[in-house]
């Protein structure tokens, strides 16, 4: 008799265990998704430029926790060629707006380490939203960082868009068109971004800063590089507005530590 049954048995036992299982995995998923609808942390996320590391904007943080009574907490992210990540810093508890920075080990210029780089940084950015369950974030590129938040937004951003909104990116003497101060020629990378730039979220604010330390450059990047970039977001966001820094310290290194550029984060960045 007990042979006869056996197979129901084994059948509601199963049954039985994988009901259990997603019951589970519903109630996590559901409480995950309440933590992130209801947080209120807003981080601002930064992405230095080529042969720069995590500790690129570690004056930029200084300058704009300048006599702030409540300081944003800084978190590095360095995402090394085997694709770890590796902490160093924290989010204080309480801090609504922490300051993030993703850095590579693999900080090379060029379209393919950029395209490597925007890849290293979306699984950087998959687990940030793993583990601080934000809804969303800003984003500051320095040089090279806003072609990687670019390559970021058209080809990674879409996963994560129905739960986490970027409201803000700000690109500071970004070569869009690398060293080409015209766009009668466009580089591959420029002709890629203006081919997929529908992909980009429509509601996003941006704002590129052009440094001019010369009439037409900033030392290294040319104006019109940076400008070339208006062909990929202008009339696809929702607001874009371009800014030019000039006078002292608009030389291109110098621009994240510029406190033009510091006062245009503190006005139109952070919360």
């Amino acid at each position: 008799m007990i042979k006869k049954y056996w197979g129901w048995i084994i059948g509601i036992g199963l049954f039985s265990l994988f009901l259990f299982t997603s019951l589970s995995w519903t109630r996590n998923n559901v409480h995950n998704l309440e933590q992130r609808h209801n947080s209120r942390l807003s981080p601002v996320i930064m992405i230095p430029g080529s042969s720069a590391t995590e500790n690129r904007f570690d004056r930029l943080v200084a300058k704009l926790n300048r006599h702030n009574r409540h300081p944003h907490s800084l978190l590095k992210v360095k995402v090394t060629n085997d694709d770890k990540l590796h902490f160093t810093g924290e989010i204080r508890q309480g801090d609504l707006e922490p300051i993030i920075v993703v850095g590579f080990e693999n900080n090379k210029d060029g379209y393919s380490n950029i395209q490597q780089q925007a890849r290293r940084f979306n699984i950087a950015f998959r687990e940030l939203t793993k583990l601080y369950k934000f809804n969303n974030f800003k984003g500051i590129g320095h040089s090279n960082g806003g072609l990687i938040y670019t390559a970021f937004l058209e080809n990674y951003y879409s996963q994560y868009s129905h739960q986490v909104r970027i409201k803000k990116l700000m690109t500071i003497g970004s070569p869009y068109n690398f060293n080409q101060d015209s766009t009668r020629y466009k580089s591959e990378m420029l002709s890629d971004f203006i081919k997929d730039r529908n992909k980009l979220p429509h509601n996003l604010t941006v704002y590129f800063v052009i440094g001019t330390e010369t009439y037409n450059s900033d030392g290294l990047v040319p104006a019109g590089s940076v400008l070339a970039g208006r062909y990929i977001y202008q009339g696809v966001v929702k607001h874009f507005t371009t800014i030019s820094v000039s006078g002292n310290r608009a030389q291109h290194s110098d621009l994240p530590q510029n406190e033009q550029i510091v006062d245009l984060i503190k006005r139109y960045i952070l919360d």
